[in-house]
């Protein structure tokens, strides 16, 4: 973990001044190639930067009880369960999984490329960088709003298309999405 961004969301509203990150310096050296293929974060730029034990007590609480909503959302998963590993979401919600049913038969599913076919606008997070915590949060929140609005299904149908199978809750949370 180097980066983590969280973005709670409560009715609604959704303000991107409420995201709240934390970058980690990693037990192992950031290499170049993920410097420069992924993220463009550098050794250098986490110098500083606690530890994840520094910061692991602030995220859990930052998550308590909230849905997890991430593009490639069984990664997150996974590398949030590394970390916190008595922390387990109520709900997982991937973007990605989710398009892929909303918009079949594209060339692209990054998260980018999503954001450009729905003209998504995110330039409220410009300054975070694509594939940096804050941008991918809140492109992934964007695009989750826009899939739920073209595809025009029922809360069963969203579980269906955009959760996981092995994430499915047993029943809908309390009030559903929103």
């Amino acid at each position: 973990m180097i980066e983590i961004a969280i973005l709670p969301v409560s009715g609604t509203t959704v303000d991107v001044d409420e995201m709240r990150t934390w970058m980690v310096r990693p037990q192992r050296l950031i290499t170049p190639t993920v410097t420069r293929k992924v993220h463009g974060i550098t050794n250098a730029d986490v110098a500083d930067c606690p530890p994840w034990a520094g910061v692991a007590e602030q995220v859990q609480n930052a998550l308590g009880d909230r849905i997890l909503v991430a593009h490639n959302a069984n990664l997150e998963r996974r590398v949030l369960s590394e970390h916190l590993p008595e922390w387990t979401p109520p709900l997982v919600l991937d973007t990605l999984r989710f398009a892929k049913a909303v918009w079949p038969g594209r060339t692209g599913y990054g998260l980018g490329n999503l954001v450009a076919h729905a003209g998504l606008d995110v330039t409220a997070v410009s300054d975070h960088g694509h594939h940096r915590a804050g941008w991918d949060t809140w492109a992934a929140w964007r695009l989750l709003v826009r899939l739920v609005d073209d595809s025009g299904l029922d809360w069963e149908q969203i579980l269906h298309s955009a959760a996981p199978t092995e994430c499915m809750p047993p029943t809908a949370p309390e009030g559903g999405l929103w």
